[in-house]
C-alpha cells in the first residue's frame, strides 16, 4: 500500500513526486493578468471601433455644410434722397465693400447711395449732354464699365472707380468715375437711344443701339496698334431691321462681340451673328418667354457670356446657350434650364462676378437667387411695399442690393459659399456650357474665372469599379487556383518555400508597383496587345498537350517525380506556351488587323487605345491583390478537416474531384472573405491607379482607356483644394463614399460568408 506521495504502477513503486499544489499567490497573479489582459483586448477593440466612427465623423462634419442651404441676412432697408427718375433697365452697381451703390438717372446724374450710413453722397453730373437727357444705360460683362444712351442719338462710355483710403486706420471708399468723349451712334438721326447692349472684344468696342420699335443701329470701332506712329481707329455703322413679333423691348451682346440677341414684345429672342461687323446676319428666332407671347422684359448674360438669361412679362426666367450639334455644324440657341418662375413681371436681373449664380427682381418687391448651372432657386427674398426696378449682386457674391420705384434701397447680406454643389451636380447629368447634351463631367479646375466647376463623382464611382473589377479578373483566377494547386496537390517541400514566397509579395509597396506599370509595362503591353488576348487560350492548351505526352510516357519514367513535384515541369510549358502566344499575336496582328491592331480598333470598334489604360492597370493591380488572396484562399483550404479528404478518397474518389467537391466546397466561407478583402484592397488602391492610368474621367468600359478612381482622384486634387472650399468638401465626399463602400462590401460579405458556413459546416 502506497503511502504519502508514493505513486504504485503496473512496473512497481515509482519515485516520489512532489505535492500538486499551487500556491495561493500564483493563482491570484495569473487571475489578475487574465483579467487586466481581457480588458486589453476589449479596450483595444473599442478603441479601434472608436478611431473609426471619429474618422467617420470628421469626414461627414467636413461634407455637411456643402448641402446647408443658402441664408440671407436682411442689412438694412431705407429710403435714399435723389432716388428718382428710373431709366428703363438701368443697372445698379455696388463697390466691392459694399459701401456706396450707384446708378444713372434719366436726368443725367450718376446717383450715389451710401449703404453703410444714411447720409447724402453729392451725385456726378454726366459731361457732355449738352441739355439732352439720359434714356438708356447698358453694363459691359461683370466689370464696372457703363455706356449710357441719350436722347439725342449719342453715346457716352463712363467707368465707375473707387478710390480707396486709410485715415487713421478707417477705411474710406470715395467714387471717382472717369467719363469718355460722347460718340453719335448714328450721325443721321437724332432720335432717343431706346435701349443699348455694349461689349468691347479685344479689336474695339461694338454698340448696338434700339432706336426705334424694331430699328437698331450697330456701332463697331476697330482699333488697331501699329509698333510706329499713332494706332489706327475705324468706325463701322450698320443699320438692322428688326423682323418680330411686336417691337423690341431687350438687348444683349456677349463680350466677344459675336453675338447680339435681340428680345421683343412677342416672347421671341433673335440672334444676330456679329463676326463680320460690316455685315451683321440675322441667325435665328426663338419663342423664349415660358408663357406664349409673353413679351421678353430682362436679358442678361452670366459670367462668361456662355449663358443667355432670359425674363418675361409672366415671370418665367430661363436659361440659354448656343449650342453646336454632337455630329458638328453651326449652333443652334437651346434651353438649358426653366427656374421657379415669379408671380409678377421680372424687371431686373444681375449677375455673379464669381460664379454662375444670379438674382432676378419681379414687380411685388420679390428676389429669387438662382445658379444657372444646376437650374436650382437658391433663395426668395421680399423687399415688401416695393416696386423693384433694380437689383444687384454685389462684386464678392456676398449680398445682394435692390432699389424700389419709391426709392426704397434694401440690402442683404447672403452666406451661400457652395451654390453649385446639388445632388443632382453630384451624382446626376447636368448640362455644362459648351456641351452639346447633359454629361457627367468631372472638371474641378480651370484656366479663367468664369470657368465652370464640374463635380460629378459618378465618373469617379464608375472608375473605381471598373478598375476593381478588371484588377480582380485577373487575379482571382489566378490566386485561387494557384491556391488550390499548392493547398491540394503540391508537394508538401515546395510548398513551404512557395507559399511564403507568395506572401512576401504583399509587402511591395503600392508606389513601386504603380512606378513599374507606369514607365516600364505600359510601353511592353502596347506592343504585345494581341498576343495578351491570345494568351489565356494557348497557354492552358500547352498545358493540356503537356498532359497529354506525359501520360504517354512509360510508367517506369513518370514513376520517378515524385507526386505533386509537377511543378518543376510545368515551368518551362508555360514559359513556352507564353513564348508561343505572343508569337500568335504577332502573326494575326499581321494577317487579320492589317498590321496594326490600334488602327483596326478605331476603324471597326470605334475604339481608342490609351498607352496606359484598364490593361495595364488590371495586371499591376491584380498582382497587388494575388497575395492576399492567395494567402487567406490557401488558409482555408488547408484548414479543411483531413476526415473529409480520407472519407472521399476511401469512398473512390480521386484527389481532383475530392478537391472541387468537398474541399473547395467547405471551405467556401473563407475563400468568399479573401475574394472580399481582395476586392477592398483593389478599391482603396491609389498608386497604382494614379500612376498606371490616364486619370481621364470617362465613362467607358472599354479596357484599353482609361479611368479616374475615387482615391486617386483624392490624392490629385487634395493638395490644390482651398480649405473649406467646395472642391475640399467634394473631396471629402469621395472618401465618405469610399467608407461606405467598403462598409457595405464588408458587411455583405460577412453575411454571405456565414450562410455559406452554416450550408457547409456539417460536411
Amino acid at each position: 500500500m502506497a503511502t504519502g506521495t508514493e505513486l504504485i504502477t503496473a512496473g512497481g513503486p515509482a519515485a516520489k513526486a512532489g505535492p500538486l499544489v499551487v500556491s495561493r499567490a500564483r493563482t491570484a497573479r495569473r487571475i489578475m493578468i487574465d483579467r487586466w489582459a481581457s480588458r486589453g483586448v476589449v479596450l483595444g477593440g473599442v478603441t479601434i471601433i472608436a478611431s473609426i466612427l471619429a474618422i467617420l465623423v470628421v469626414i461627414v462634419a467636413e461634407v455637411y455644410p456643402m448641402f446647408r442651404p443658402a441664408t440671407a441676412i436682411l442689412v438694412d432697408a431705407h429710403r435714399v434722397s435723389g432716388a428718382t427718375g428710373f431709366v428703363p433697365a438701368a443697372p445698379l452697381g455696388v463697390d466691392e465693400y459694399r459701401e456706396v451703390a450707384y446708378r444713372v438717372t434719366a436726368d443725367g446724374l450718376v446717383d450715389l447711395l451710401p449703404l453703410r450710413s444714411h447720409t447724402t453722397l453729392a451725385p456726378v453730373p454726366l459731361p457732355g449732354l449738352d441739355g439732352a437727357s439720359v434714356s438708356a444705360v447698358a453694363e459691359t460683362g461683370m466689370g464696372s464699365r457703363y455706356l449710357v444712351g441719350t436722347s439725342d442719338g449719342r453715346v457716352i462710355p463712363f467707368e465707375m472707380k473707387f478710390e480707396i483710403t486709410y485715415p487713421d486706420g478707417k477705411r474710406t471708399v470715395t467714387p471717382a468715375p472717369e467719363f469718355g468723349a460722347p460718340l453719335p451712334l448714328d450721325p443721321g438721326v437724332k432720335a432717343p437711344v431706346l435701349r443699348l447692349a455694349f461689349a468691347e472684344p479685344a479689336d474695339g468696342p461694338r454698340i448696338a443701339g434700339q432706336l426705334g420699335a424694331r430699328e437698331l443701329a450697330v456701332l463697331a470701332v476697330t482699333e488697331q496698334k501699329s509698333l510706329v506712329g499713332d494706332p489706327t481707329r475705324e468706325e463701322s455703322r450698320q443699320r438692322l431691321a428688326v423682323d418680330v413679333l411686336g417691337e423690341i423691348t431687350a438687348l444683349a451682346l456677349d463680350q466677344r462681340g459675336d453675338n447680339l440677341f435681340v428680345g421683343s414684345s412677342g416672347g421671341e429672342v433673335v440672334r444676330y451673328d456679329m463676326r463680320d461687323v460690316t455685315a451683321p446676319r440675322r441667325a435665328e428666332l426663338v419663342d423664349a418667354a415660358t408663357v406664349p407671347d409673353s413679351p421678353v422684359t430682362a436679358l442678361a448674360f452670366l459670367i462668361g457670356d456662355r449663358t443667355l438669361v432670359v425674363g418675361d412679362q409672366s415671370g418665367g426666367v430661363s436659361s440659354w446657350q448656343v449650342v453646336a450639334p454632337p455630329s458638328g455644324g453651326p449652333g443652334r440657341l437651346t434651353r438649358i434650364h426653366t427656374f421657379t418662375p415669379h408671380e409678377r413681371a421680372v424687371e431686373a436681373i444681375s449677375a455673379s462676378r464669381r460664379d454662375k449664380g444670379f438674382a432676378t427682381a419681379d414687380a411685388s418687391g420679390r428676389v429669387l437667387l438662382r445658379y444657372g448651372t444646376t437650374g436650382a432657386t437658391l433663395l426668395s427674398l421680399a423687399a415688401p411695399d416695393s416696386q423693384l426696378r433694380s437689383v444687384a449682386m454685389t462684386p464678392k457674391a456676398d449680398g445682394i442690393v435692390a432699389l424700389g420705384e419709391d426709392g426704397k434701397l434694401t440690402e442683404w447680406q447672403i452666406e451661400n459659399p457652395h451654390p453649385e454643389i446639388t445632388l443632382q451636380a453630384l451624382f446626376g447629368k447636368v448640362w455644362y456650357e459648351g456641351y452639346s447634351a447633359p454629361e457627367y463631367v468631372w472638371q474641378s479646375t480651370g484656366g479663367t474665372d468664369d470657368f465652370e466647376a464640374k463635380f460629378s463623382l459618378t465618373p469617379l464611382i464608375f472608375g473605381t469599379i471598373k478598375g476593381t473589377l478588371y484588377a480582380l479578373l485577373f487575379a482571382v483566377p489566378l490566386a485561387l487556383l494557384a491556391a488550390l494547386y499548392v493547398s491540394e496537390f503540391m508537394h508538401p517541400n515546395l510548398r513551404a518555400y512557395l507559399k511564403p514566397v507568395v506572401e512576401i509579395m504583399a509587402a511591395m509597396p503600392s508606389v513601386v508597383l504603380g512606378f513599374l506599370a507606369g514607365l516600364w509595362l505600359a510601353p511592353i503591353v502596347e506592343r504585345v496587345v494581341p498576343g495578351l488576348f491570345v494568351l489565356p487560350l494557348v497557354v492552358p492548351g500547352c498545358i493540356v498537350l503537356a498532359l497529354v505526352l506525359w501520360r504517354r510516357l512509360p510508367a517506369s519514367i513518370r514513376g520517378r517525380l515524385r507526386p505533386g513535384t509537377e511543378l518543376v515541369l510545368l515551368v518551362p510549358v508555360v514559359a513556352a506556351g507564353i513564348w508561343l502566344g505572343f508569337s500568335l499575336g504577332g502573326v494575326l496582328e499581321r494577317w487579320l488587323l492589317g498590321g496594326d491592331y490600334r488602327g483596326w480598333l478605331l476603324s471597326a470598334l470605334g475604339l481608342t487605345y490609351d498607352q496606359r489604360n484598364s490593361l495595364v492597370v488590371g495586371i499591376a493591380m491584380g498582382f497587388a491583390v494575388i497575395p492576399i488572396i492567395f494567402t487567406i484562399a490557401e488558409d482555408s483550404l488547408s484548414n479543411v478537416p483531413a476526415h473529409l479528404r480520407a472519407g472521399s478518397l476511401a469512398l473512390g474518389a480521386n484527389r481532383w474531384q475530392t478537391a472541387v467537391r468537398i474541399v473547395l466546397p467547405t471551405a467556401s466561407p473563407g475563400i468568399f472573405s479573401a475574394i472580399m478583402i481582395g476586392f477592398g484592397r483593389a478599391v482603396g488602391e491609389t498608386m497604382i491607379v494614379l500612376m498606371a492610368t490616364g486619370n481621364t474621367p470617362v465613362l467607358d468600359w472599354s479596357i484599353f482607356n482609361g479611368f479616374r478612381a475615387l482615391s486617386a482622384n483624392i490624392a490629385v486634387e487634395l493638395p490644390e483644394a482651398p480649405e473649406g472650399g467646395s472642391l475640399f468638401r467634394v473631396l471629402f465626399l469621395a472618401a465618405f463614399l469610399l467608407f461606405c463602400l467598403t462598409f457595405v462590401v464588408n458587411t455583405v460579405a460577412e453575411l454571405v460568408r456565414l450562410r455559406l458556413r452554416r450550408k457547409y459546416r456539417y460536411l
